[in-house]
């Protein structure tokens, strides 16, 4: 449909919405100017739609008391984005929502006309969205939906957690507050008991969740999005700057080049300059491009990448050629 279409949709569910309404509300609702309105509303008369108006500093437009449109109407980039938000459902939250997302995809199909399924099947056929999460988080399935359980019903979990670069599992008490899926992984963001503090827990990590019936408030004035905002944000402790010979340089551009800087060269080099948080992550970079790669800067990370080099050369210095 023509965005005049869709804005005459979006006109009438306005005045749906309330009794009375002002050209000048109407026209910033829909970012066109007064008399843009007033043509939207010439049309809509001319369509049947009962409209009435008045005059006057106390004026406005709405729709005759008792009008109401269909439940249901959609233009097929609307239906397309309802089809494609519930299978994003389905792709990131797995089985918790799957029976939900079957029943709201069979509603649709059952309502709208043949030609609009047939567009917006067209359409889901060439806008194709997959693979988000980094893992397969079927396993932990169950945890998801038991952690959703607690935090609507505001009651506590008890969690065995395993901790990065931990070899034992400890036991705590969480007052479970959202659940978030970042850069592929799902986190639990909470109050944990044991700590005395907000923390982020991977759910990969968990290994074991059991929801108790010990009841939580979260704080009023916590903003789940803001303490994202501030714990995921990336602060380096290293700049790194690396040569890459042209032989593999459109790699390191096809991968990289969104969170690196590049500067180019006239043999078709290129060097790379990036912040990382520590160094190990950057080591292994490194090596994966052989001797195609030179560290710059620092200096520390030319030593590491040195001795990973010379360990590597002992363990296969007795291997026959």
């Amino acid at each position: 449909m023509s965005n005049v279409a869709t804005r005459l949709l979006s006109l009438i569910l306005l005045l749906q919405s309330r009794p009375n309404w002002k050209a000048s509300e109407l026209a910033g609702e829909l970012s066109v100017s007064e008399r843009t309105v007033h043509r939207y509303m010439a049309m809509l008369d001319e369509m049947g739609i009962p409209i009435y108006s008045e005059r006057g500093p106390y004026g406005g437009f709405a729709l005759v008391r008792g009008y109401k449109l269909p439940p249901l109407i959609f233009t097929a980039e609307e239906a397309t984005v309802l089809y494609m938000g519930a299978n994003l459902v389905r792709e990131v939250w797995g089985q918790t929502y799957d029976d939900a997302v079957t029943a709201v995809t069979a509603k649709l199909d059952n309502v709208l006309p043949d030609d609009l399924r047939q567009e917006v099947a067209r359409a889901r056929q060439s806008l194709v969205v997959g693979g988000l999460a980094r893992m397969d988080y079927r396993p932990w399935e169950p945890t998801i939906h038991l952690l959703r359980q607690c935090i609507g019903n505001r009651r506590c979990a008890r969690l065995l957690y395993r901790g990065l670069a931990r070899q034992e599992d400890t036991e705590r008490v969480v007052e479970p507050y959202a659940l978030t899926f970042q850069w592929g992984l799902w986190y639990l963001v909470g109050y944990c008991r044991l700590r005395q503090a907000l923390r982020m827990f991977r759910v990969d990590r968990i290994q074991r969740a059991e929801s108790l019936q010990d009841p939580f408030k979260m704080p009023r004035d916590f903003s789940v999005r803001e303490y994202l905002a501030r714990t995921m944000q990336f602060e380096p402790n290293y700049t790194v700057v690396v040569q890459v010979e042209a032989s593999v340089a459109f790699q390191v551009r096809e991968r990289h080049s969104h969170w690196m800087e590049l500067t180019d060269h006239a043999d078709g080099s290129i060097t790379a300059r990036f912040g990382v948080a520590n160094l190990d992550w950057a080591t292994g970079w490194v090596l994966s491009y052989g001797s195609a790669a030179e560290v710059l800067e620092p200096r520390e990370l030319i030593a590491r990448v040195r001795e990973a080099a010379e360990g590597a050369l002992r363990r296969y210095a007795e291997v026959a050629p």
